[in-house]
């Protein structure tokens, strides 16, 4: 009998609900529906939690093929999670564009500058430029705490528009012509994108 058999076998002679056996394993009703398909397998503290909760032994539980496929998996969403929290740590990185005297002050006063200082761009680049930068590093901190939650799906949307992001922060800021916004958005676009070749590799 498959693991996924053996869950649902011990939950239903126990009488709960996914919901219930959630709870009481301190993860989601999702993570439950996951296991009891077939479609992942638990991680080692939450393969310790059923076996207290139903006074099994782990060996009892699982098989020691799929003990290599939950470690596999395991170790596959512990590289997700890195590089979403190193992904959102790059997207962070652009909020120094708002401080750091990086922009160009235009032809009359020739001196870079930070973005509140500038004077030589009109004011709907600023906005521009200021939303950008806002947007980029909200989704970095969102990226970080999504993150800590066991969400791949949130991950992917989340990692997807970061890029989208940095693609845009680097065309905004090389098609008017501020080079040291643009190169600093173009550098984090690189990594980020070598970081998630390195991922697809391995998979």
């Amino acid at each position: 009998m498959e693991f996924n058999e053996k869950l649902q076998e011990l939950r239903k002679s126990r009488g709960l609900t996914q919901e219930e056996l959630a709870a009481a394993l301190f993860v989601s009703r999702t993570a439950i529906s996951k296991w009891e398909s077939g479609r992942g397998y638990p991680n080692l503290e939450s393969l310790k939690q059923i076996s207290r909760c139903f006074s099994v032994s782990i060996d009892e539980l699982i098989g020691p093929e799929e003990i290599l496929s939950a470690a596999e998996e395991e170790k596959k969403a512990s590289l997700d999670r890195y590089l979403s929290l190193l992904c959102g740590a790059l997207d962070i990185l652009p909020g120094l564009l708002l401080f750091l005297p990086v922009f160009g002050n235009g032809a009359e006063m020739p001196v870079s500058v930070s973005l509140f200082a500038v004077t030589g761009l009109s004011t709907w680049i600023k906005t521009v430029f200021a939303a950008v930068i806002t947007v980029t590093v909200l989704n970095g901190i969102g990226g970080i705490v999504v993150s800590h939650l066991d969400k791949p799906v949130w991950d992917h949307h989340r990692i997807v528009t970061g890029l989208a992001l940095s693609v845009a922060g680097t065309a905004v800021f090389i098609l008017t012509r501020q080079p040291y916004a643009g190169i600093l958005c173009l550098v984090i676009l690189v990594i980020k994108g070598s970081l998630i070749a390195k991922r697809r590799a391995l998979s």
